[in-house]
């Protein structure tokens, strides 16, 4: 497969001369608005959502609604057979249910659609760019050919790039070539016709960047770049449902298969037994399977999954206003049964501003004031030697200058260490004077970073990185005054040093520099060693008592870093984790089963690798864990993507760690982590609520009209009182449930309580029990009422019916303790229910449409007295099972 374009065999001048830009300046804000405006925004044209008509035709594709209008086509039949008005009417009224139906339907589904829709927009990514000379970060779509882009490990290649200047640059391709390795990439001028995976001085958009860092200038954006040309030739994967939407549809194929098998019962009862003296073979055939076809689907909860998705895109919402951007819906379900979260210290626990606070070198020990990236502070000896001029200060704080890819103005924009280096240099004003040539970037495996470069006419090697890395690659030391060298003594004061630091939860870099011999020599050994840096990122204020709540939660938290033991050590006594540690090395010797035995009292790990991250997981989730794990580098991705819940950060996280986790913290925040936790458990209770809800409804439903008319043969609710109440108890109501608040002291309970399936056991037992002591409260309204007349006892059944289907939802809210005005959507759906069936109750032509009698004050008494026990009852026995808890 060949690239469209050309420009692997441009040289960088011809490059930059064709977009009339410049390397070390970029393009002018002005320029780049006329190019933006011209090549329009850097982004795949979407697909074309379905339009508002196809969603709602959509509705109707549900097997129950097709079978709900042949019902009603047969009652024209039936109309049409014997003249009757009475059977026309309900047909049209089955037709006006329907419509009804699939309205509501498709206002809840395309507002929930719409509302995800809008959640996973705000995720945008942000490219790095040199623009009107100042490095600044800016939404990858505005991005236009000619900007100069600045790739580092872990981005997402914004646009297709020309190489400008690489360090060890290597990009996966794999999402267009299918190549697993990453591809070494090179910024040199490439000849003669060349394959995609060939042109090695291309950076294409989509792909990611593994390793190494880079410079380039955009030359195709949007869907003139190369995975724009793929993209137009694959269709979008359609979105499968989430798990508890699986379970539920097995639920519902469970309950639909019964209640068909009692429809089919009840079908042949009527047919044979009904009050059909007077009617033909074929007009009593229709009868009962009307009757039959509207009590299955009346009685079937089919609505179960769209519910489910509409509480858990009003729960996204909810955790959005918690800065919590949930990118996968089905991690919903998951997030309120987490006991176990793996969490990165540096930014998450603590604040993330790293500030250098300490130096050293051999002849002396310094401390820095100022706190944060202010560049306000001074530097003092501790042995009162004066820092002015003192070379070996200034030999420390330069290589700190020259081994760093961030900056300090405008703002300051890259990795915090980093950024806290060149604070450490402005507050000594400590000028560089340094072209870099090469880099040799950080990676978690190496643990360290070098750059070769021009100081002034001769040419310098610079590295930092972890110290115990660092000193077994130098063999002199800078002493202040010459280079010696590097003697035992020196490197036990060296890690005694490092080890103080360390103790008082500094996270300590060592630097180290040598002349680049005849100007070739770009090896990392035979280094000259400098110095520390120690510095420091305080915990999070709020994060003991983050902690403090999760302890309480039955949520361990486990610290992960790639910090020293005695560091992470400090930072977990402070903030009060534990002690029990492990380093990545120690893990390496261990076997798999000793592993999972520690990793259950293990409460923090140093100086881990990615491999260590997967071990940490794997071993949590085989002892049946349910982990999440934070993470937000490109070697977090795949821990992100094993964990239960991989959740990244938003501000300091790569495009890589963001795409592989299921949510973004918005704030980088732990505290955040857990309040998210507590609105899944809330999400997780209202999905298991209105569950309960609408089964034991539809449950009563069918035992009110199977055992009615084997009772009293006769059927105690029509067809179209049937879908009225599936309209007025299962609509509205149901959808409110969703919008309920968490209950007071939700993360008090165990995380075992949010592992359970949906419907338990007992939850099935309480289900089955509440629906029988409904029916048959309803049979005895209707033989209180039978004496009036076929239509007054159907009408009090009816209206009896949805009166005590309404007061079973305070009543399942009572187990949660949730006071009953603490939703007020529910309340307004409840009493617009009430509104509604007291309006065909006493409109006089709503009531003849429906068939339905006058009720007295007389006939409301044993409905409400009913009622009333329907809420006490429950009520007594729940604060008699809560007072039973507590003794």
């Amino acid at each position: 497969m060949e690239a469209r374009g050309s420009y692997f065999n441009q040289s960088v001048s011809e490059v930059l001369a064709t977009f009339s830009s410049n390397q070390s300046k970029g393009l002018s804000e002005q320029e780049a608005k006329s190019r933006l405006a011209k090549y329009g925004e850097n982004q795949l044209t979407p697909p074309k959502p379905p339009s508002p008509w196809l969603t709602y035709l959509a509705q109707y594709k549900n097997a129950l609604i097709i079978i709900l209008l042949i019902a009603a086509l047969l009652t024209i039949g039936i109309w049409l057979y014997t003249g009757e008005q009475a059977d026309l009417i309900e047909a049209l009224l089955i037709i006006a249910i329907v419509v009804m139906i699939t309205a509501f339907g498709f206002f809840q589904e395309y507002k929930a659609e719409k509302a995800l829709a809008k959640i996973k927009s705000l995720l945008s990514f942000e490219a790095r760019v040199v623009r009107g000379g100042v490095r600044r970060n800016i939404p990858t779509t505005d991005l236009v050919p000619g900007d100069v882009v600045i790739l580092e490990e872990g981005d997402k290649v914004p646009a297709d790039l020309r190489l400008l200047d690489v360090a060890d640059l290597r990009i996966s391709e794999a999402i267009l070539t299918g190549e697993a390795n990453p591809v070494e990439k090179i910024p040199a001028k490439l000849t003669g016709k060349k394959l995609l995976s060939e042109q090695a001085n291309l950076a294409f958009s989509g792909t990611v960047v593994a390793r190494g860092r880079g410079l380039g200038v955009v030359v195709n954006t949007g869907n003139n770049t190369e995975i724009g040309h793929i993209a137009k030739m694959v269709s979008v994967a359609k979105e499968t449902m989430t798990p508890i939407q699986q379970r539920l549809n097995v639920i519902g194929r469970i309950i639909g298969i019964a209640v068909a098998v009692i429809a089919a019962v009840l079908f042949i009862y009527t047919f044979l037994f009904g009050h059909s003296e007077n009617l033909s073979l074929l007009e009593r055939f229709l009868t009962a399977a009307i009757a039959a076809v509207a009590l299955a689907v009346a009685a079937v909860p089919e609505g179960l999954p769209a519910v489910v998705t509409i509480a858990m895109a009003f729960g996204t919402q909810k955790m959005l206003k918690r800065n919590v951007l949930v990118r996968k819906l089905n991690s919903v379900e998951t997030l309120g049964s987490v006991d176990v979260i793996c969490a990165d210290k540096t930014g998450t626990l603590t604040t993330g501003e790293m500030t250098v606070s300490n130096l050293w070198t051999i002849s002396e020990n310094y401390l820095v004031s100022g706190a944060g990236y202010a560049t306000v502070g001074e530097i003092t000896s501790e042995g009162g030697k004066p820092t002015k001029d003192d070379p070996a200060l200034a030999n420390l704080l330069t290589a700190g200058l020259a081994c760093n890819n961030a900056t300090i103005t405008p703002k300051p924009t890259g990795d915090p260490t980093e950024i806290a280096l060149l604070v450490s240099a402005a507050k000594a004003k400590i000028n560089l004077n340094f072209r870099r040539l090469k880099e040799i970037p950080f990676n978690s495996e190496r643990k360290m970073m070098s750059v070769i470069g021009k100081q002034g006419s001769e040419q310098i090697v610079y590295a930092k990185g972890a110290p115990e890395v660092v000193l077994k690659l130098c063999t002199e030391i800078f002493d202040g005054q010459k280079v010696r060298r590097l003697t035992a003594n020196d490197k036990r004061q060296i890690l005694a040093a490092n080890e103080e630091m360390a103790n008082r939860a500094l996270r300590v870099l060592a630097f180290a520099y040598k002349p680049a011999q005849g100007g070739v020599d770009y090896s990392e050994n035979g280094l000259i060693f400098s110095g520390l840096q120690g510095m420091n990122d305080p915990a999070r204020p709020e994060i003991s008592e983050t902690l403090a709540l999760c302890r309480e939660s039955g949520i361990r938290v486990i610290m992960i870093t790639g910090d020293n033991p005695q560091t992470a050590k400090a930072i977990a006594r402070e903030i009060g984790l534990g002690e029990r540690c492990l380093t990545g090395q120690q893990l390496d010797k261990m076997g798999d089963d000793e592993f999972e035995r520690l990793a259950e009292v293990t409460s923090i790990y140093a100086r881990v690798s990615p491999g260590v991250k997967l071990r940490i997981i794997g071993a949590l989730k085989k002892t049946g864990h349910i982990v999440a794990m934070t993470g937000d580098g490109v070697n977090d991705a795949p821990a992100l993507k094993k964990a239960d819940i991989g959740v990244a950060m938003g501000i300091s996280g790569t495009d890589v760690a963001k795409e592989a986790s299921d949510m973004v913290l918005l704030d980088d925040n732990f505290a955040t982590i857990v309040a998210a936790i507590g609105e899944g458990r809330g999400i997780y209770h209202n999905i298991r609520k209105f569950v309960n809800y609408l089964i034991s409804c539809n449950l009563a439903e069918v035992v009110v009209v199977f055992v009615g008319a084997l009772i009293f043969q006769d059927l105690l609710l029509t067809a179209v009182m049937l879908l009225w109440i599936n309209v007025v108890t299962d609509g509205l109501p149901a959808v409110a449930i969703g919008l309920d608040p968490a209950e007071q002291g939700i993360m008090k309970r165990h995380p075992q309580d949010f592992q359970q399936e949906i419907i338990t056991k007992a939850e099935w037992y309480q289900m089955i029990s509440y629906s029988l002591f409904i029916s048959l409260s309803c049979l005895v309204v209707y033989w209180l009422n039978v004496h009036k007349g076929l239509g007054e006892a159907r009408t009090a059944t009816f209206t009896a019916l949805v009166i005590f289907e309404l007061a079973r939802i305070f009543v399942i809210r009572l187990r949660y303790r949730l006071p009953v005005f603490s939703n007020p959507f529910l309340l307004g759906s409840v009493v617009l229910s009430v509104a509604l069936q007291l309006a065909i109750l006493y409109l006089e032509p709503l009531r003849e449409v429906f068939g339905l009698t006058h009720l007295s004050s007389e006939d409301w008494w044993p409905i409400l007295l009913v009622a009333a026990v329907v809420l006490i009852l429950p009520a007594i026995l729940t604060l008699l099972n809560r007072q039973k808890q507590t003794v």
